[in-house]
């Protein structure tokens, strides 16, 4: 299959504005941040997370805890990404019991990531709450789960796929809607 851009959704400098709106909704939503942490899911979900603790940090002058979830053993569709998945896992670094824990991802699609999030994170602790940061929400949910915040809300066709890059996983930083030909 190959994949060819369409349009460029966000810019680096969009992207960022995005994150500091979003800092903004979490330290309101939960009054401040004393009792929440960050959970990045693995590739870059986790970037995002660190991203957005430090801005938390420069509106609330306290850096929640950061850690980084390994969801692919999780998957219920294992078979259909890899014949051989890597495992990465590594403990959270921080107590997750009573916090409010905030997932952090950069697409929600089919929320099936998110339900793996969920089950792998349970086996660190019981949150108070759990909460969902997305960057882009694009709709196609096949399971019963929204974010609590979104970037952008982006309709997409299912020949379409939204394309994050970030200057800490790719060699460029921007949101491309890319489509499937061939």
């Amino acid at each position: 299959m190959q994949i060819r851009e369409k349009t460029q959704l966000m810019s680096a400098a969009e992207i960022d504005r995005t994150l500091v709106r979003l800092a903004h909704e979490v330290a309101e939503r939960n009054h401040g941040v004393a009792n929440v942490a960050l959970v990045g899911i693995r590739r870059r979900g986790v970037p995002l997370a660190q991203r957005l603790a430090a801005r938390l940090e420069e509106i609330e002058k306290v850096k929640p805890p950061v850690g980084t979830l390994d969801v692919t053993l999780y998957r219920d569709d294992l078979s259909t990404v890899d014949t051989q998945p890597v495992v990465k896992e590594a403990p959270l670094g921080f107590p997750i019991d009573a916090k409010t824990i905030i997932l952090v991802d950069d697409v929600l699609y089919t929320g099936r990531t998110t339900r793996a999030s969920m089950n792998a994170l349970f086996n660190y602790g019981r949150p108070a709450r759990v909460q969902l940061l997305v960057l882009i929400d694009r709709g196609w949910r096949e399971l019963p789960i929204e974010a609590t915040y979104v970037g952008r809300h982006v309709q997409t066709a299912a020949h379409e796929i939204i394309e994050v890059r970030l200057r800490e996983v790719d060699p460029e930083e921007r949101v491309m809607l890319v489509e499937k030909v061939g």
